[in-house]
């Protein structure tokens, strides 16, 4: 007997300009599975979801839902359907409680009975293993609790399709099994589950099936069990990509940056690092891992002196052993470079820190050597041929050189602003998210120029949310909690786990710097 499909997509075409974000997809999603929707960043999973979500409305083709065709114009228009997303960035209230943000703009009929509310919230939670209190409020809750606040909102709603957009992306590995248990009993009690993902290991673990998008068409859903991680990167990339990321072993490595005690305060005079101790080598690669918001960013500004140090001390060792430490704290930005030091900076915010978006690629390369010359007219030479350097080794897609590097897609001005970090020959090179947004092929392209560094005896601190990827790359890791150090594990023995478990908790796994 033909069982009848949860979603059915048809044709579905979607278009921003001149740009095609979905070409033609034909897609099913059957009852009572999870599958995975796997593609780079750009191939548009986010954008066939949200047509299902009510946020876009497709140019072309059709949309059935339990058979029927449907035409979803609003995401009030979703959730009549029994369609619920949870997006990467949570919509919920701060100062409202997790029953207040589950019933938020639903319309009830008499009085607001908080009681039968948060009875309601409970019964979800206890058949499907959610561990959460209905009156917490949502600034008091860790990034998971409110992962689990969205989840349950939707199902309070009735809402029998879920979408996850990254669903892992800000969880430890413990929080992520957690989520996935709670998805396999939603997935047992006949919901139709998609998450979007591109972490292969996590496809492998959780779906039934895997659908690949590549470049807004779909390429192909297989069986998660007739497959492999290999299989479906080449089916992502469109060309066999190789997944192994190098480790050299580190040449006489030397200290080169030494953080002892830093402690910082945020304007609110909330400690955001609190006696941070480490050193930094040249010759290796020192990752730095935690859950969002546990001081990585501060850190990195603090070592390049961009954030206010509160008390502790910064000492740069000078590649000649003869001369002495000199102390970073209380130093400009421009202070720290003139003394030989070139602390390359990725920020996270790449726009709003990193880049002049009205600029093209060449003016970016000059803004590291405007003040280097006392010429009135700047060199643009140099720049230029650093550009194309650039443009060529790390592939970014750009009219020219020339071109507003605000028009360029994420990933390309992702790629601009690291290879002008690394070109500027730096002695540490700190990288904060350097991969965030890239697609595989450009990431492992990144990884390689980080060993490169590492084997002419940079000093490479890397700041990044891939713990798969921190434990393949880094010859060690520094674990951030709560803006304290829980400890400093060699990258080649220490586990995944036990790297989650120090995340979340100070200083309970044994470490070996």
């Amino acid at each position: 007997m033909h069982t009848v499909n949860a979603v059915e997509l048809r044709g579905v075409t979607k278009t921003f300009g001149p740009v095609v974000a979905n070409n033609n997809v034909n897609l099913d999603i059957r009852k009572g599975e999870i599958l995975s929707l796997l593609g780079e960043n750009g191939s548009g999973k986010t954008t066939l979801m949200n047509m299902l979500a009510g946020i876009y409305f497709p140019d072309s083709g059709t949309i059935f839902v339990n058979g029927e065709e449907v035409s979803i114009l609003s995401p009030k228009d979703s959730f009549a359907l029994r369609i619920g997303m949870i997006h990467q960035h949570f919509k919920l209230v701060d100062v409202f409680t997790a029953a207040e943000n589950i019933v938020l703009g639903l319309e009830e009929k008499g009085r607001f009975d908080r009681k039968a509310i948060s009875q309601q919230i409970k019964d979800i939670s206890t058949r499907y293993g959610f561990d959460l209190d209905p009156d917490r409020k949502i600034y008091d809750m860790a990034v998971s609790e409110k992962q689990t606040v969205e989840i349950i909102k939707v199902l309070y709603r009735g809402a029998d399709i879920l979408i996850l957009d990254e669903p892992t992306a800000v969880l430890t590995p413990q929080e992520t099994e957690k989520l996935f248990a709670v998805l396999r009993n939603m997935r047992d009690d006949g919901k139709s589950i998609v998450i979007i993902t591109h972490k292969l290991n996590e496809v492998m673990a959780i779906s039934d099936r895997v659908a690949v998008l590549r470049k807004g068409e779909h390429i192909a859903t297989v069986d998660t069990r007739d497959t492999n991680p290999q299989a479906l990167t080449d089916m992502m990339v469109g060309h066999a990509v190789t997944l192994n990321i190098d480790r050299p072993t580190p040449e006489n490595p030397v200290k080169r940056l030494e953080v002892k005690n830093l402690t910082c305060l945020d304007n609110e005079g909330v400690k955001v690092l609190e006696n941070v101790s480490f050193s930094a080598n040249g010759g290796e690669i020192l990752g730095i891992a935690g859950i969002a918001g546990s001081g990585q960013r501060e850190l990195c500004e603090a070592i390049a002196g961009l954030y206010p140090v509160n008390n502790g001390q910064i000492l740069y060792h000078p590649r000649n052993p003869q001369e002495a430490p000199d102390s970073l704290v209380g130093k400009s930005p421009m202070e720290i470079r003139d003394l030989g030091i070139s602390l390359a900076f990725v920020p996270e915010d790449r726009l709003g820190m990193g880049l002049v978006g009205s600029m093209g690629m060449t003016g970016n390369m000059m803004l590291k050597s405007y003040d280097k010359g006392g010429h009135f007219f700047t060199d643009s030479k140099t720049p230029q041929a650093l550009a194309q350097e650039i443009k060529d080794k790390l592939e970014v897609v750009t009219p020219s050189i020339n071109t507003p590097v605000r028009k360029l897609s994420g990933g390309n001005v992702q790629k601009v602003l690291v290879g002008r970090e690394i070109a500027s020959a730096p002695s540490v090179l700190m990288a904060a998210y350097p991969v965030r947004g890239l697609d595989i092929h450009s990431s492992y392209t990144i990884y390689r120029l980080l060993n490169e560094q590492k084997q002419k005896g940079v000093a490479v601190i890397y700041v990044g949310e891939d713990l798969d990827v921190l434990l393949e790359l880094c010859d060690r890791i520094l674990v951030l909690c709560g803006g304290k150090v829980s400890g400093i594990a060699d990258g080649r023995t220490i586990t995944k786990e036990e790297v989650g478990l120090m995340m979340t908790h100070l200083g309970e796994v044994s470490t070996h710097d």
